[in-house]
């Protein structure tokens, strides 16, 4: 690594990280310890290193636009980290029954259909650059894993019905955002798909 510049070890640190996402929602004294409305210290352990993450990704896209460290290493490990690190946390919701499966298996779905657009696209030397709906997607993504790990808190206290509102919403609209930025990828980029048959 001593040859990387600082966004490309940003992204490094960033799959280091999930490990020990994985690592801390399966031990059984971090997930036996509630510290609040079902909310265990897994939960906390798991958002604080996701929360770190995640803002390893904001820094080292801040980073390499800033000083021009843009590289092909960051171009194709960048995007990979983000969709390792929401999909293990999305993991560790459904097996905390906060999230269906099947929900996830769409977001997986999608996901791998942009990678699969994006090797292609890269084999013709195009760069697609991240749409404000794809932007919104992962923002969306992100919320809805901090506010499931927390159970919904704070909206819980007004009343768990409320909450249940609360994380009903905020699923549904990840995986909205989710199809129809798929969809735009898609209808955008059918050009390139066409020239790879």
């Amino acid at each position: 690594m001593s040859n990387m510049n600082l966004p490309n070890r940003l992204t490094i640190l960033r799959m280091m990280l999930i490990p020990l996402i994985i690592i801390a929602a399966e031990i059984n004294y971090f997930n036996e310890y509630v510290l609040f409305l079902d909310v265990t210290l897994a939960n906390i352990i798991v958002l604080v290193i996701f929360c770190v993450a995640s803002f390893t990704d904001f820094l080292d896209g801040h980073i390499a636009r800033k000083r021009n460290l843009v590289t092909n290493f960051g171009k194709f490990m960048d995007p990979l980290a983000d969709k390792l690190l929401v999909f293990s946390a999305f993991i560790i919701l459904i097996e905390l029954e906060r999230i269906p499966g099947w929900v996830v298996m769409v977001i997986i779905a999608r996901e791998f259909m942009v990678t699969g657009i994006r090797l292609l696209a890269a084999n013709n030397n195009v760069v697609i650059a991240a749409s404000s709906l794809g932007k919104a997607k992962t923002v969306s993504q992100m919320l809805a894993v901090i506010l499931l790990l927390l159970n919904c808190y704070p909206f819980t206290l007004i009343s768990i019905q409320f909450g249940e509102v609360v994380a009903y919403v905020v699923i549904y609209l990840a995986l909205a955002l989710t199809v129809i930025s798929g969809i735009e990828y898609f209808v955008k980029n059918r050009t390139i798909i066409l020239k790879s048959k």
